[in-house]
């Protein structure tokens, strides 16, 4: 394995498999296989999943709910995510933690650093739901900072892509895609890989990042054993 210990970001709309809204079970499933390959071989893995395909804070702020509001909901839909992900991961036979940055008793433990180094280290693929707690960040800056205070070796952003393009690849056909690119390179050119308080904080922590197509089935071994997939962002 190329990496000892990573950070697995998922957003939540991958989740909608086909569908407009909610939880492909069958995408779950095939998210779940592909976890369970590279933490047989000894990985430690920790995901963090957006909610995007139930509840999004910016589009109801935009309708003119309450920011603050509209976060914490987002931050629930981010939890059924996190329980239909780690349901799917323990009926293959893989124990799991579900983590929250809210205390929510009855479902999951609350957020502790070292516990969750803890249960990385007993084999247990470890799962941060609700963001980092607070409103106005996104999970992508969740899991920035989450794969920074475990010491992550990597951020794995699994996304409907197969890595970061000159140009949006499905409005502009001629788009090319990079297998490598630094951090200043992406701020030089605009291109939009996290947002920008995700980005700054992996830059800043030396934590590169790689951006590939997580729909396509046997891509995260690929990645795990090494191969060149998808586009690394690094110093």
């Amino acid at each position: 394995m190329k990496y000892k210990r990573i950070l697995l970001k998922l957003s939540g709309e991958a989740l909608m498999g086909d569908q407009q809204y909610g939880i492909d079970i069958n995408r779950v499933v095939q998210y779940a296989k592909d976890i369970k390959e590279i933490h047989d071989k000894g990985m430690q893995v920790a995901l963090v999943i957006g909610g995007g395909n139930i509840y999004r804070g910016l589009s109801a702020e935009k309708a003119g709910m309450d920011r603050v509001q509209a976060d914490y909901m987002g931050m629930l839909a981010t939890v059924i995510n996190s329980m239909a992900l780690q349901d799917a991961l323990e009926k293959l036979g893989i124990k799991t933690r579900l983590l929250t940055a809210i205390k929510m008793e009855q479902i999951c433990e609350p957020f502790i650093r070292r516990r969750a180094v803890r249960h990385l280290e007993k084999g247990r693929v470890v799962i941060f739901g609700a963001g980092t707690g607070n409103p106005y960040f996104t999970t992508d800056t969740a899991a920035s900072l989450r794969a920074i205070e475990i010491n992550a070796d990597v951020v794995l952003k699994g996304t409907r892509v197969d890595g970061i393009y000159t140009a949006d690849p499905l409005k502009d056909p001629t788009a090319t895609r990079f297998d490598e690119i630094t951090f200043q390179d992406v701020y030089n050119r605009g291109l939009s890989v996290m947002d920008m308080t995700a980005f700054t904080l992996c830059q800043e922590n030396k934590l590169p990042i790689i951006v590939f197509d997580m729909n396509k089935p046997g891509n995260l071994t690929r990645l795990a054993n090494g191969e060149r997939i998808g586009t690394l962002v690094r110093e």
